[in-house]
C-alpha cells in the first residue's frame, strides 16, 4: 500500500498566487442581489445605504479581491443605463433568464461599485454583447472610468460620483456559445473584434489605469472552441486586445442527468463522484493553457475561470430557477481542492470566480429574512486567505487512492490534495483528505526547514452531509489550534473528509 507523503519543495517556486484567483461572482439571479446583497434603505434589516450589514461584514472578512457582476446570462440582457439615476425613475424589466422575476433596477452600477469599495474588491463588469451594442459598452466604460468633461461624466457626477470608479476588468459578453448569443466560435471572434475595437480606445489614455478586456472561453474544456476562436481572431493588433480568456467549469456532467445526489442527500459513492468531477478543472487548466500558448507564447493573455463550483439539483420548496442550494462539507472539500489546484497552477491562471457569492449555487453566505449564515465553503475561503499574494511552491504528493463505481466502470482518485505558498517568511500548507471514512496519515517533509509559531486549522465533521442552518448556524466550523515547532519531518493525521491548513514561521 502506498504511504501518503507530502514534500514541500521551497526551492521550486511556481509563481505568485494572484489574489484574483480567490474571486467571486454575483448575478441578478434568485435572491443573490435582492434580499442577499441588497435590501434597500427602507428595510428593517440593518443596512448601509441599502446593502445589508450582516452580509457586508461577512464578505469584508473574506478579503474578496475581485467581484464579477451583473452576470452570467443576465449580463447579455442587461442595459446599464436602466440601473443609474434616481431609483424611482428606473425602469422595471422582467428577468428573461431567471424565472421572469421583475427586475426593478434598484441595484445598479453605483450600488454595485459601492459594494466593491466597501468590501475592498476590484470590480469585474460583464458587458452586454448578446443584445447590446459596442456603443453601449463603450459608453459604460466612459461613464465609469473617464475623467474628461463629457456628457456621460457629467451624468455620473449628477448621480453622486465625482471621481471615476476606475473599473479594471471588463468582460466582452458571457457564454457566447449559449445564453450570450448561441454563437459559434468564429461568430464570437468577429463580435469580440468589433466590440473591442471601440472599447479599447480607452487603453490609449496613459494617465488612466490599464484595462483588462476578457473574452468568453469555452463551456468546460472544449479545445475545439478555443482553437476556432483564435484562428478566426488572428493577430489583429493593439486596437482589439484580448487580455483574458475565460472558461467556465461546474462540477457536473452536462451530458446526462445529475447523478451525484442532491446538495444534502448523497451516498458515499456519490460523494466520491462529485469530488472526482471537481478534479477535472486541473485538466482544463493544463489543456487550455497549452492551447493558448500556441497563439500566445508570451502569455500576454491570461487564462481565467470566471464561473466554477457545484451545481446540485433544484432544492424542494425553492423556486426552480433561483438555483438556491444548501452547502455541505462535500462542497467545502470541493472548494478546497479546487483552490489547491489554482495555487499549484498559479503560473497558468490569473483569475477565478466561484459561483455565486450569496444564495445561489455554491454560495459563501445564505440569507432568510433578517437571518444570515456562513456556509462551509465560506470557511474554506477564510482559511485559505493567507495563500493570496504568496509564492506558490511545488508540493510533491504521494497518495493512496480510493476506488468507487462511476457509471458502468470503476474510477480511482488520490485521497490527498495539497498546495503550499510562502509569504513574508511564513508557510501556508493546505491539505485535503477526500476519503469519506478513513483518516489519512501523511508524512510531511520540509526538506530541512521547519515551521513554528503558527496555527493549524481543521474543518471536519462525522456527518458527510453536515451543513449550517439558520437554526444551527455553527454546526460546521473550523477548529483552530496552536502549532508548535514541527521539525523538518513528521507524521500528520488528517481526519476523514477534512480540510487542514497549517500556517507558521519558516525556520531552519
Amino acid at each position: 500500500m502506498t504511504q501518503n507523503s507530502l514534500t514541500v519543495l521551497f526551492d521550486e517556486p511556481i509563481a505568485t498566487i494572484r489574489p484574483e484567483l480567490y474571486g467571486h461572482f454575483a448575478e441578478h439571479l434568485g435572491t443573490c442581489v435582492y434580499d442577499g446583497l441588497w435590501v434597500g434603505e427602507d428595510s428593517k434589516i440593518p443596512n448601509d445605504g441599502g446593502l445589508r450589514l450582516d452580509v457586508l461584514n461577512a464578505l469584508k472578512k473574506l478579503s474578496i479581491p475581485v467581484l464579477r457582476w451583473p452576470g452570467g446570462c443576465f449580463a447579455d440582457d442587461y442595459h446599464w443605463e436602466d440601473g443609474i439615476g434616481p431609483a424611482n425613475d428606473r425602469p422595471r424589466r422582467f428577468n428573461a433568464w431567471w424565472g421572469h422575476d421583475v427586475e426593478d433596477n434598484s441595484f445598479g452600477t453605483h450600488e454595485f461599485l459601492r459594494l466593491c469599495e466597501l468590501i475592498g474588491a476590484k470590480a469585474y463588469l460583464a458587458g452586454n454583447v448578446g443584445s447590446g451594442t459596442p456603443r453601449e459598452l463603450k459608453q459604460w466604460i466612459e461613464y465609469c472610468n473617464f475623467t474628461g468633461d463629457t456628457t456621460l461624466v457629467r451624468r455620473r457626477k449628477t448621480n453622486g460620483r465625482t471621481e471615476p470608479f476606475d473599473v479594471p476588468f471588463w468582460g466582452i459578453g458571457n457564454e457566447s456559445w449559449g445564453c450570450g448569443g448561441s454563437m459559434c466560435p468564429e461568430d464570437y471572434a468577429s463580435a469580440f473584434k468589433r466590440f473591442s475595437t471601440f472599447t479599447s480606445t480607452f487603453m490609449r489614455d496613459p494617465t488612466r489605469m490599464p484595462l483588462t478586456f476578457i473574452a468568453c472561453g469555452p463551456s468546460g474544456n472544449s479545445l475545439d472552441w478555443t482553437n476556432r476562436f483564435f484562428k478566426k481572431a488572428g493577430n489583429f493588433g493593439n486596437d482589439c486586445q484580448i487580455h483574458g480568456f475565460a472558461a467556465h467549469y461546474y462540477s457536473r456532467d452536462w451530458s446526462k442527468p445529475i447523478s451525484t445526489g442532491t446538495a444534502t442527500e448523497f451516498t458515499t459513492d456519490q460523494w466520491y463522484e462529485l469530488l472526482h468531477l471537481g478534479t477535472g478543472v486541473e485538466k482544463l487548466i493544463i489543456d487550455q493553457r497549452a492551447c493558448l500558448d500556441q497563439y500566445d507564447p508570451d502569455r500576454k493573455i491570461g487564462l481565467i475561470i470566471d464561473e466554477w463550483g457545484t451545481w446540485h439539483p433544484p432544492t424542494p420548496g425553492k423556486p426552480l430557477n433561483h438555483l438556491w442550494q444548501q452547502n455541505t462539507l462535500r462542497d467545502a472539500l470541493l472548494a478546497a481542492m479546487t483552490l489547491d489546484t489554482f495555487n499549484r497552477h498559479a503560473d497558468k491562471v490569473i483569475m477565478a470566480n466561484i459561483a455565486q457569492v450569496v444564495n445561489v449555487l455554491q454560495a459563501m453566505v445564505l440569507t432568510e429574512g433578517d437571518r444570515m449564515l456562513r456556509t462551509p465553503t465560506y470557511h474554506v475561503f477564510d482559511l485559505y486567505q493567507s495563500h493570496q499574494g504568496g509564492t506558490s511552491v511545488r508540493v510533491d504528493v504521494q497518495s493512496r487512492e480510493v476506488k468507487f463505481p462511476l457509471g458502468d466502470a470503476t474510477a480511482a482518485m488520490a485521497i490527498v490534495s495539497a498546495s503550499a505558498s510562502v509569504k513574508n517568511g511564513q508557510l501556508t500548507l493546505s491539505i485535503v483528505n477526500l476519503h469519506a471514512s478513513l483518516p489519512a496519515e501523511v508524512e510531511i517533509d520540509l526538506r530541512g526547514r521547519s515551521i513554528g509559531d503558527g496555527s493549524i486549522a481543521t474543518l471536519a465533521h462525522s456527518d458527510l452531509s453536515a451543513h449550517n442552518t439558520f437554526d444551527h448556524p455553527d454546526e460546521l466550523l473550523p477548529k483552530v489550534d496552536r502549532l508548535s515547532s514541527s521539525g523538518s519531518k513528521w507524521m500528520q493525521s488528517l481526519p476523514p473528509a477534512s480540510v487542514t491548513v497549517l500556517r507558521g514561521r519558516i525556520g531552519v
